[in-house]
């Protein structure tokens, strides 16, 4: 089967869950990712997450769930240590804020953050990871002028 790579390039980031079903609920339903695909074997199961129909520069979060680890919380990124999601508008912050907190996973209240971070605010996924939710960062920006948008 050919493939489309024609250089070496960052795909993913994998973590481990105790629950993946809960892990998926949370990023389907307070992140702008989706599910790619699924997979089982004898050690557990796993899952790709992506932004919908991202297929010129796929990036994806691979979640993985080791039937010896099911039911713990497997957290690595904390407390600083974190996913960085950029919204469209500063209302997005708060609104995720406002979810998260009736959930019970916000992390950080919204701020406003000196030049470059900007608005953020922080969620808990449910092993404890941290995901930042920011507007006026500037990342997807900043790399697009760097480098052309094309």
């Amino acid at each position: 089967m050919a493939t489309g790579l024609i250089s070496a390039r960052w795909t993913h980031v994998a973590l481990p869950t105790g629950d993946l079903d809960k892990a998926i609920e949370f990023y389907t339903s307070l992140t702008p990712l989706v599910v790619v695909e699924r997979f089982k074997d004898a050690d557990g199961e796993s899952v790709w997450l992506s932004n919908d129909q991202q297929a010129e520069t796929p990036f994806v979060l691979v979640l993985v769930s080791f039937n010896k680890d099911k039911g713990t919380q497997q957290g690595l990124l904390h407390p600083f240590a974190h996913i960085g999601i950029e919204v469209p508008e500063r209302g997005d912050v708060d609104a995720l804020a406002d979810r998260a907190r009736e959930l019970g996973c916000l992390h950080w209240e919204p701020r406003q953050m000196p030049d470059p971070i900007g608005y953020i605010c922080a969620l808990k996924d449910p092993d404890g990871n941290v995901v930042e939710i920011s507007h006026d960062q500037r990342v997807f920006d900043t790399v697009r002028q760097k480098w052309g948008s094309s």
